[in-house]
């Protein structure tokens, strides 16, 4: 991964403002390696769904994840636009680069 930043241990992040979880750790929610009392992986990617930005969101999911449980995830976003774009995402990912979502990537 060239030119992304590395998760970093103890380093928080912004989306997870009210929450004392740091990177690493909420990495491996979103990967489905930890799970804190009721927050586990789907908490930390509807938080990241909600919150982070697009790029974020791709380099900490994925396109082949977020192409297989959006549906799961769909209804628990906040706002409609973001909704609406990972909703064309989906559609269009398939249709135009499946090579994407295949864990490949």
């Amino acid at each position: 991964m060239d030119g992304e930043e590395k998760t970093q241990p103890g380093k928080r992040l912004w989306y997870v403002w009210d929450y004392d979880i740091d990177e690493a750790t909420f990495q491996a929610m979103l990967d489905g390696e930890v799970t804190l009392g009721r927050l586990g992986r789907d908490w930390a990617v509807i938080r990241l769904l909600n919150y982070a930005p697009y790029r974020e969101i791709i380099r900490r999911l994925g396109f082949p994840a977020l192409a297989q449980d959006w549906s799961r995830w769909r209804d628990k976003l906040r706002m409609k636009e973001r909704r609406r774009g990972i909703d064309f995402l989906v559609q269009w990912l398939p249709q135009h680069h499946p090579e994407l979502i295949h864990d490949g990537q």
